[in-house]
């Protein structure tokens, strides 16, 4: 269905009798579940930055002898992390006419009689409302995959917009490259190792694998037919996740549509939050109107928004595998 181009009319946007539907798929489970977009935390600069520190080896063999001076001086070193908010603006325009015919169906200029008082209140649109509630959901779906594999761009000026960092581009330590090979039990299970050994997978409501359809009907073959048990599932923000058991504990199984067939990322959820840069007097996402023109109603949609992904050794991911069903 084609999108329009220009201010919304009579003619271009016309009413229909009858229940709406959404031709579109608007799931965003990894936005959603990190906080969505009312949710997240606030900063105050387009670049954004978080540390990361660790502790020594554990070692058995420190005992100190009675009475013996201090031991040597030791401390911790602290790394830097960061990501940038990027801007999603979207613009409309509805013509007077648009906004006041809310009573007429098609293009014809026909009211609509459903019945013999014409269209129910409650059946009108309004088309500032309709037109609003799409752009957001457009944006959160940008924001859905640019989250998950979205490259990463902070220009020196300002020729290029600012990208923030995608899950996927950010995991960095926890890899494995399957070289084509089908998904096995042993390749979670190894990862999950991995990433237990470095620190992370620690909270079990939040240990998640984000998958697409076609690695999802993989996993339900490995972990779920082959065990001959049914997945339970658990809520995490909002978002039910089927579950599956490993070596490592539960992981949740969020289905992404826009997850590259080919990969599947161990995340920490508790590690992810979206980020938000508050402009003054207006907030992080919001509608205002735009200069007047002639005889319609100009709107914008602005916000200007990043993903944190906290301690990149927390996540894993593997990559290049095998695209069949098995």
């Amino acid at each position: 269905m084609a999108g329009i181009a220009g201010t919304v009319t009579t003619f271009n946007a016309p009413n229909y009798v009858g229940e709406l539907f959404q031709l579109s798929p608007t799931d965003t489970p990894f936005l959603s579940a990190i906080g969505g977009l009312t949710g997240g935390e606030r900063v105050n600069s387009i670049m954004f930055q978080w540390s990361t520190t660790d502790l020594r080896t554990s070692d058995n063999t420190r005992q100190r002898l009675e009475g013996a001076n201090a031991p040597a001086a030791e401390g911790r070193t602290r790394s830097a992390a960061y990501n940038v908010v990027e801007i999603h603006q979207e613009a409309l325009a509805i013509s007077y006419t648009k906004l006041a015919a809310s009573g007429q169906f098609a293009s014809t200029g026909a009211p609509a009689a459903t019945n013999a008082g014409g269209l129910d209140e409650a059946a009108r649109i309004n088309e500032l409302d309709f037109q609003v509630n799409a752009h957001l959901k457009q944006i959160a779906r940008d924001l859905e995959k640019q989250f998950l594999v979205g490259t990463f761009a902070h220009p020196a000026d300002n020729t290029a917009p600012r990208k923030t960092r995608g899950l996927l581009a950010a995991i960095a330590t926890n890899t494995t490259a399957a070289a084509a090979a089908p998904l096995t039990a042993k390749m979670i299970n190894d990862m999950a190792q991995t990433i237990y050994s470095s620190g992370g997978l620690l909270e079990g409501e939040t240990r998640t694998l984000i998958v697409s359809p076609v690695q999802k009907r993989n996993l339900t073959t490995l972990f779920v037919t082959n065990k001959g048990y049914a997945e339970p599932t658990r809520n995490v923000g909002g978002v039910d996740l089927q579950q599956i058991y490993t070596d490592f504990g539960s992981f949740n199984v969020m289905l992404d549509r826009y997850m590259p067939d080919d990969t599947i990322a161990f995340v920490s959820l508790e590690e992810c939050a979206p980020v938000f840069l508050e402009i003054p007097g207006k907030g992080f996402l919001f509608v205002e109107p735009l200069a007047k023109t002639g005889s319609a109603e100009n709107y914008q949609v602005y916000g200007e928004i990043g993903l944190k992904y906290g301690n990149e050794v927390k996540h894993g991911k593997i990559t290049g595998l095998a695209t069949a069903v098995q």
